[in-house]
């Protein structure tokens, strides 16, 4: 129970001014102080970083105090609409290794799918709110968990692009012995899903023992009774947890269905690396010379054809039609 007079409670008429959080700012110039020391050559990322958090803070404070007092449900779908339009930007453009075509498009669908109905369903019935869409509870635990979401989903995304370009000579042999695009890439969505989940599982073991989270503290900090705070923060990380699951699920699912195609055939071309760039495609001919081997080599003839038919029917349609043809022989 917080105590009366307690500094660290504010009490209504207590407002924090500019002032406070420029002698707050002070504490981070001293990392700008050891980063010029050490040269590590972090400072001017350090100092952008800081003003945009503040600057960002700023606005969202103008934006939400708006909202609150219009208590309108269309005006907290609207915010958090644009709340996961951010977090899929994010995804997209800043924390993604691999991209592929019409990614920002499945990020954003994840997002909304395996947070919003997670939340609404937790406000409504585990925080007792009604309405369930009151502002000042359901934005910020949306905001929260679109952060853990953005963590989840770009773990799994680049983890399944990655695997389906490292290791695809696995997932072929899911798909030549008959398996469907997303029975064979089911191993790497389940290590996918295990990794995205990793950062949330870690961190409940030590909450309450080692660490007092945000919402806890927050919780604390604005007054409300110890009890409550705890109670609170236990409902959040559960559906936190939730929220990333589902919305990393949906993302490592999607990625799946686009990089392997109905015919089961890896695509490795609709992915590149955020680094290098989308690139320029290029149209690879025949050379003659291989036609012209083909005309006098049969195996090398039926070797081409097989090609043509995986990429035409796909890997296991190919290897059927190949088998009826009396070119393999299995004992």
């Amino acid at each position: 129970m917080s105590q009366a007079g307690d500094p660290l409670t504010p009490s209504p008429g207590q407002h924090l001014t500019w002032a406070n959080v420029l002698i707050a700012f002070c504490f981070l110039l001293i990392d700008a102080l050891l980063s010029i020391y050490f040269k590590l050559g972090i400072s001017r990322s350090l100092l952008i970083a800081a003003a945009r958090c503040a600057v960002q803070l700023y606005i969202m404070s103008l934006v939400l105090d708006r909202i609150f007092a219009a208590n309108s449900l269309w005006a907290v779908a609207l915010m958090a609409l644009v709340l996961n339009l951010l977090a899929a930007s994010e995804v997209t453009l800043n924390k993604a290794k691999y991209r592929y075509e019409g990614m920002f498009t499945v990020t954003l669908t994840s997002m909304i799918m395996g947070c919003v109905p997670c939340f609404a369903v937790a406000s409504r019935f585990a925080l007792s709110q009604d309405p369930w869409w009151a502002p000042s509870k359901f934005i910020p635990a949306l905001g929260m968990a679109l952060g853990n979401a953005i963590s989840g989903v770009t773990i799994a995304t680049s983890y399944t692009l990655e695997q389906l370009n490292s290791n695809r000579d696995k997932v072929e042999t899911y798909l030549a012995h008959g398996a469907t695009r997303f029975e064979a890439c089911r191993p790497v969505a389940t290590d996918a899903l295990r990794l995205a989940l990793t950062p949330i599982i870690n961190q409940m073991p030590v909450i309450g023992l080692i660490s007092l989270p945000g919402m806890f503290t927050g919780a604390v900090l604005g007054g409300a009774d110890v009890d409550t705070a705890a109670k609170l923060q236990m409902i959040i990380i559960f559906c936190l947890s939730a929220s990333t699951a589902f919305a990393s699920l949906s993302a490592c699912i999607a990625t799946c269905g686009i990089m392997v195609d109905a015919r089961g055939r890896i695509r490795p071309e609709r992915a590149w690396s955020a680094k290098d760039g989308r690139p320029t495609p290029r149209v690879v001919r025949q050379p003659a010379s291989s036609a012209a081997a083909a005309g006098d080599d049969p195996a090398a003839g039926a070797l081409l054809g097989v090609q043509a038919q995986a990429m035409w029917y796909g890997i296991p349609e190919a290897w059927r039609r190949w088998r009826r043809q009396g070119n393999v022989q299995l004992r």
